[in-house]
């Protein structure tokens, strides 16, 4: 009760007092993330080496993510497949993904380590280094490259931390690796006199740190245990992981091809111009991370909203949908107006924090900031609004919002304008793509709020649990077609026990405080794998409510149960038959045409349609497969008729109570 009272929480308590809660710590934590990709450049540009050591780890730094890309879509695969594993109680497999997800991870640190050492100089000029960087960029990126395996493993562990109810202790891990590299900058630099080397040194001794203390937590785990059986190859299990992590590879990549894209230009047409090659991949690499900081803060609210904005959507609870939305583009309009007011009133003094003071170097980069960063209010609402689109459960209107912007426009606009424009088209081509992006980012949330109306919280029908005797507990799964609801009605009357099929719903709808609707469809969701592992996903609290329903009725006494894998919910009860109910491919087709005037096609495509998402639930429930012999006490043909199936479980049902 006491979890459900907190999801209910969501739903009463004042937004503004809701989004401080959750919203700071996020930011936080983003922050510091911020921090950890920024003071090297700090310290580099305030050395010797000026804005040519900002060049140089400003073109390792996409490199980077792609090594970082692979270890959050494992980390965040294992993560959200930990949360599923504890949602089911399956603790075989919990540790067997995070055990094979970190293995996984390694190898692919090792490849890319090996590929990075034999392509080095390639990868470097390809990401925008100059016959004047390419010394600076590959030391760097040698040192940095030789723990990589270090700094993957670290980034794909502590995805798990968070997920294992620890997020303090994995924000601790990143804070610790930060502060250690911004002591050792300035010793390693600027002391000891290793310039950039000193830089790469300080910033792997840093993840270092974060590794051990990452390590230290696997010892003392809350929900899973590693062992050596963990580290086994399991495909079954990394396919499971991978599709929970390719979104996050993904968005990653999408970062490296807009970084890749925007070097290449800038390297170009920036030798064509008074400002060289090196200038314009410095800045652009201290713009593009102090941009990061302000959209960080943003995406630090929008998080932090998600939990609010989920169980109101779920809740059909539009009018606070509506108000935490406002809060939040407010928010994300002062953030935006704010920065926007510094990078067009003060950028030198932004400018000066990475050192460096040469004129031509001071007059690119104050015409990129006020270029490039012109319209940065429009891009921190355009990823807002990305993030909220994800919090409501519209992951394509998510995707067009995001792509649309970097993918879409962004990335032609680069190439295309300095045809015409020279180096200064690269730098317009941000702005004009905020434009392009907002437009389609406002149809998009016009469009979702007329989609879901004005209307609160619809009330559930009053249902309650009916009275029942001691005895069995049937369970029926069926597939679509085969008539198992109505048999399971037979079977209810005959043997003069209740029977629950849309009564479950309405009880969980009741339960948690989410909508009956809602409730009603999350066995028919496409994104059901994704959002599930989320603690702030309504349709984790849908399933809660749910199988605590299901053991509420089966607390009663004998039952017919239809459906919700309520076999696995109960399956460690003594009273429970399960049963599951099939028929031939004709039947099934006859069938729904009959109750549904369907078409042939239709029905057929319906058939499969329903059958493939059941079995893709049940299996994210109790991670066994729906519809499997063996996870059943009796399997049975309803082909024979309704009446006849009915009474076959009957007897069934009547001799096993007999014993």
């Amino acid at each position: 009760m006491k979890n459900q009272e907190s999801n209910k929480f969501l739903g009463e308590e004042r937004i503004s007092k809701l989004l401080l809660k959750f919203s700071i710590p996020c930011i936080l934590s983003l922050l510091i993330s911020s921090l950890y990709n920024i003071v090297d450049q700090i310290f580099s540009g305030n050395s010797d080496l000026g804005y040519l050591g900002n060049a140089a780890t400003g073109v390792v730094y996409p490199i980077t993510i792609i090594a970082v890309a692979f270890a959050w879509c494992f980390g965040d695969g294992s993560a959200a497949y930990l949360s599923l594993c504890q949602g089911r109680g399956d603790t075989k497999n919990a540790h067997k993904s995070i055990g094979n997800s970190i293995l996984v991870t390694f190898i692919i640190s090792i490849i890319f380590l090996i590929l990075g050492f034999i392509f080095k100089d390639n990868l470097l000029y390809l990401f925008g280094a100059s016959s004047s960087s390419i010394e600076l960029a590959r030391d760097y990126f040698e040192i940095i490259l030789a723990a990589i395996p270090v700094y993957m493993v670290a980034n794909s562990m502590n995805a798990v931390i968070r997920a294992d109810g620890s997020p303090g202790f994995s924000m601790a891990a990143t804070a610790v690796g930060a502060i250690i590299n911004i002591i050792l900058d300035p010793i390693f630099i600027f002391k000891l006199n290793l310039g950039i080397k000193g830089a790469a040194y300080a910033t792997i001794i840093g993840q270092i740190a974060s590794l051990i203390i990452s390590i230290i937590y696997y010892t003392r785990t809350k929900t899973f245990k590693l062992s050596l059986d963990s580290f086994k190859f399991d495909f079954k299990v990394l396919k499971n992981v991978l599709k929970l992590g390719v979104s996050t590879f993904i968005t990653q990549m999408s970062i490296v091809v807009i970084s890749l894209v925007c070097n290449i230009m800038l390297a170009k047409y920036g030798a064509k111009s008074k400002y060289g090659a090196d200038i314009p991949i410095a800045v652009i690499g201290i713009v593009m991370k102090v941009f990061s900081i302000v959209i960080n803060i943003i995406v630090g609210i929008i998080l932090g909203a998600q939990p609010i904005l989920g169980y109101n959507y779920g809740a059909k609870n539009i009018s606070r949908v509506k108000e935490t939305f406002k809060k939040v583009v407010i928010a994300s309009i002062v953030v935006g107006v704010i920065s926007t007011v510094i990078f067009e009133l003060c950028p030198n003094i932004i400018i000066s924090i990475f050192g460096s003071s040469e004129e031509i170097y001071m007059e690119f980069a104050v015409l990129t900031f006020r270029l490039f960063l012109m319209l940065v209010t429009l891009t921190c609402l355009i990823k807002m609004c990305s993030i909220f689109f994800q919090a409501v459960g519209e992951p394509l209107m998510a995707a067009i919002v995001s792509l649309a912007r970097d993918i879409v426009c962004f990335v032609p606009l680069v190439i295309i304008l300095p045809n015409y424009l020279g180096i200064k088209g690269i730098l317009i081509a941000a702005p004009i793509a905020d434009f392009i992006g907002i437009i389609i980012t406002i149809i998009l949330i016009i469009k979702f709020f007329k989609k879901i109306g004005y209307n609160s919280m619809e009330n559930v029908d009053t249902v309650y649990l009916k009275k029942s005797k001691p005895g069995i507990i049937i369970t029926i799964s069926r597939q679509h077609g085969s008539q198992g609801k109505e048999i399971g009605k037979l079977v209810a009357e005959e043997l003069k026990i209740p029977y629950y099929y849309k009564e479950m719903v309405s009880l969980a709808a009741k339960e948690s405080g989410l909508d009956k609707e809602f409730v009603s469809n999350i066995n028919r969701s496409k994104d059901i794998l994704h959002d599930l592992y989320l603690t702030t996903s309504p349709v984790k609290y849908a399933i809660e409510a749910q199988e605590k329903v299901i053991k509420k009725i089966a607390n009663e006494g004998a039952c017919v149960l239809v459906g919700r894998a309520a076999d696995y919910v109960l399956r460690n009860e003594q009273q429970v038959v399960k049963i599951f109910i099939y028929a031939n491919r004709d039947y099934r087709i006859k069938n729904i045409m009959d109750m549904y005037n369907d078409t042939k096609s239709k029905a057929i495509k319906n058939i499969d349609k329903s059958d493939k998402n059941r079995a893709s639930y049940y299996e994210i429930i109790s991670g066994q497969t729906w519809g499997k012999i063996e996870n059943y006490d009796l399997c049975i043909d309803s082909s024979i008729g309704s009446k006849k199936t009915a009474d076959i479980i009957c007897e069934y049902v009547k001799k096993i109570s007999t014993k």
